[in-house]
This record gives C-alpha cells, structure tokens and sequence, in this order.
C-alpha cells in the first residue's frame, strides 16, 4: 500500500506543472485503499503478484479518487477524511476540470498495458459508476424509489470499483476466466455490502465513526436502506411523518427519525441485508485455492461483519 501511494504521488508529474498542485491535492488524499488492496489480494489469490498489480491498483485508485471530486462537488462538501475538499479550496470549475483529468490520466496508464484489457475495463467501469451517480443524483428527494432501484445503484456506484479490482487483480496474475468471475462476484458483492454499511452509518453510527454530520445523506435527500425499511414498514400515520421531514430536513428531525427506525427495526433489517451480501461474497471465494490472498478476502468480510454488528447498539 505504500507503494501504491508513493506511486500515486509520483502522477502529480505528469500533469500540467501550472496544476500539479491541484493534482497532488487530490491524489494524496487516500482513505482506507481498499481497492488497491483487493487488487493485490485478488492477485494473490489466484497467482503471483507482480509489479503491473502496484499500476492496475493506482489506475483504479485514481479512478475513485475522480469521482470523489466531483461527488464533493456535487453534494457541496466541504470536508473529506478530516482536511477542506479540493472544490472548498479552489472552487467547482477546478473541481470538476481536475476530476477529468484524472480520469483521463488514469486511462492513459491503463492505455500503456500490451493488452487492451485493462483499458476496456477500466473505461467500461468509471461509465458504469458515473451513471450510477446520475442514477443516484435522478433519484434524490424521490421518497417512493424501489429497493431494486436502490441496490441497482450501490451497485454501479461503489459495487463496480471493487468487482474491477478484483478481477484485474486476477488478470495480470494470468488465472482462469472462471477464476477471474469468481473475483468480480466476490468484489461486486463485497462493495455492495460496504456501501450499504456507509449508508447505514450516516444514521446509525457515530459522527467520529461517520466522519462527517451524521444525517448528511438525508439532508441531501438520499434514500438509504433503513429509511426505506421505514418507510415500507411504517402505518399511514408513520410514512406521513417521515415523508415530511425529509421533504423538509433539518438536523433536529434526526433523532425523530432513528425513533422510528427503532420502532420499525431497521436496525436490524440493515444488518440482515449487510449480511447476506457478505455470504455471497465468502461464497464466491470457494471457486478460488486456498491460501493466503483467499485468507484476506475472506477475512475483509468477517471484519465488515464485525462492523456491520456494531451499527445501532447505541440505541
């Protein structure tokens, strides 16, 4: 991992010398790389890691790291894992030129493979999240969206990037297509689990554990799945009064919210849910030896399941 992100600081050079220092901004501000690291548990997985893995990883990190840009523009964040977002600093039309470039650098990298693989599919998957975000964006203040519609866009939006990972991760290491599937299943599931959970701890969690407001979502009018457990489960009398406060959001209608959360067990249900795509995932992993990439795999889910138990015990 930290040779992904001495390698990812290293793009700041090939970038106009006159915004390096926008580049530079965004590309060092790295989370948790969970998706680098699926790249090279994926690989190990299956076969021997190479130097191509530590390149697919920063592509795909780049990748994310562009569609932080511009989600930050979108939702009007002013922070991002603790510091100012680029767009606080120099504003939305650097934002949003900047996040192209990014996008464009990185398929540049992906370009510079002997094959056309890993260009196609990383192409194919920055189209698919960024839909996703349209989706999503489409969707917000739409207090009757399906839970299929919901899914479909956890899915494209986080899902992708994460089957990516492990499927590249799996195809510089020269493995089966059949190997390479059982990868994408293991990921799609994987990053759809994760996103659920993040959603889930915009109400259920801590602002420590959030990282941001909690009730930041709603108050930009995304539907999450323990609202939509509500509002599913909810009498009449009940749906009216959630329909209102999102309608008309204010942080002092949170609390209001997780009472009815409470009363309709949504807690639970969330966790339920987070939990099947987890066994999805460690199912995946049965198409794959045993070894120690399938160990970490198979470990990233038991520590999410860990988290995933922990949402709402303080209520």
């Amino acid at each position: 991992m930290q040779g992904v992100a001495m390698q990812l600081a290293a793009q700041t050079e090939g970038f106009e010398p006159q915004i390096a220092a926008y580049a530079q901004y965004a590309l060092t501000a790295q989370g948790k790389q969970l998706r680098p690291m699926l790249v090279y548990l994926g690989g190990e997985a299956v076969g021997t890691i190479r130097e191509a893995h530590r390149t697919v990883a920063v592509i795909i990190e780049m990748i994310h790291l562009a569609t932080l840009v511009h989600d930050d523009v979108i939702d009007e964040a002013q922070l991002r894992r603790g510091r100012q977002t680029l767009a606080a600093n120099w504003g939305n039309e650097v934002s949003v030129l900047l996040g192209d470039c990014l996008f464009a650098h990185a398929l540049k990298m992906a370009a510079s493979f002997p094959t056309p693989e890993v260009c196609r599919a990383a192409a194919g998957a920055a189209n698919t999240v960024c839909a996703g975000e349209i989706l999503q964006s489409r969707s917000r203040g739409d207090f009757d969206i399906s839970r299929g519609h919901y899914f479909k866009m956890l899915a494209m939006k986080t899902g992708e990037l994460f089957a990516l990972s492990c499927d590249l991760g799996g195809f510089v290491s020269e493995t089966s297509d059949a190997r390479r599937h059982a990868l994408r299943k293991y990921g799609m599931a994987l990053g759809t689990a994760y996103q659920l959970y993040d959603d889930c701890v915009d109400v259920l969690g801590s602002e420590v554990t959030a990282g941001k407001t909690l009730g930041a979502d709603l108050a930009k009018g995304k539907m999450t799945l323990p609202i939509l457990t509500v509002r599913d489960r909810a009498s009449a009398q009940d749906q009216d009064r959630l329909r209102h406060w999102l309608a008309n959001w204010e942080p002092v209608c949170l609390p209001a919210v997780v009472k009815l959360m409470m009363k309709y067990e949504a807690f639970a249900e969330s966790r339920s849910v987070i939990q099947q795509y987890l066994v999805a995932a460690r199912e995946a992993l049965r198409a794959l030896p045993p070894g120690e990439g399938r160990s970490g795999l198979a470990g990233l889910t038991e520590f999410l399941a860990e988290q995933t138990e922990a949402l709402g015990v303080v209520y």
